[in-house]
């Protein structure tokens, strides 16, 4: 079968050439299919074009620039509509998820149904340990509100079959930013679909600023919670 690895990006030109390369040395060994799709919000830093020239003849490497409809969820929708593979894996393209482990994410899917690279599991952890706190006080209430089995619900770094993707309503999961991900993983528990969490370790950005801003990310997460609850409850989210 052939993965479709696909990385949202805006402002990654330094990173975005050695992350390729890095899940080239990754997933080469495996002989696993698997093609790249970098879906770029029109960065001014120059990404797609740094894209260009170090992969312009690599047919596993595709690049989409959007101009219209920018941000992270619906990159990541764009990115799904525009590969091949039956196997998509999502991930971040500042070097918080390790491409090493992306064969592992690939390889599970045998036994399971979503394979999601998890801060806090056995062997987990952020390099940054206020995020780490914040991020796992959040997690635990998410927890308690929606009695979710997983552990990290806000990490994005996922694998899963395209067409138990394709089969929930994807309009209704990919739009805003990383709430996405809640919503995705509250419809996959909903239909019983098996997931199984492998551990990550977010290290500090190696180039670049981070897109994440604490408070406006905290208000804009805690009102998909709310709005999810309530779909939840009269039965809008299936």
């Amino acid at each position: 079968m052939k993965a479709s690895i696909i990385l949202p990006t805006y402002n990654e030109k330094d990173n975005i050439v050695e992350l390729i390369q890095a899940i080239f040395a990754a997933v080469e060994p495996t002989n696993l299919q698997f093609e790249v799709v970098v879906v770029d919000d029109h960065s001014p830093d120059g990404t797609a074009e740094a894209v260009r020239q170090n992969f312009g003849q690599n047919s596993r490497v595709k690049l989409f620039v959007r101009t219209e409809g920018r941000g992270l969820a619906t990159a990541l929708r764009y990115g799904i509509e525009h590969s091949n593979g039956e196997i998509l894996v999502f991930m971040d393209t500042d070097f918080n998820h390790d491409p090493t482990i992306i064969p592992q994410m690939i390889k599970f899917l045998e036994y399971y149904d979503i394979i999601i690279g998890s801060r806090f599991v056995m062997a987990g952890g952020m390099e940054d340990k206020f995020r780490q706190f914040s991020s796992l006080v959040y997690n635990y209430a998410i927890r308690l509100l929606f009695g979710t089995p997983v552990h990290d619900n806000l990490s994005g770094f996922f694998s899963i079959y395209r067409d138990k993707l394709i089969a929930m309503d994807l309009d209704q999961i990919y739009y805003g930013y990383g709430d996405y991900f809640i919503r995705l993983l509250m419809v996959a528990h909903k239909r019983g679909h098996p997931m199984l969490e492998i551990p990550v370790f977010y290290r500090l950005r190696m180039h670049g600023h981070s897109k994440t801003q604490f408070i406006s990310t905290f208000i804009q997460y805690s009102s998909a919670l709310l709005t999810l609850r309530v779909k939840l409850w009269t039965g809008r989210m299936r």
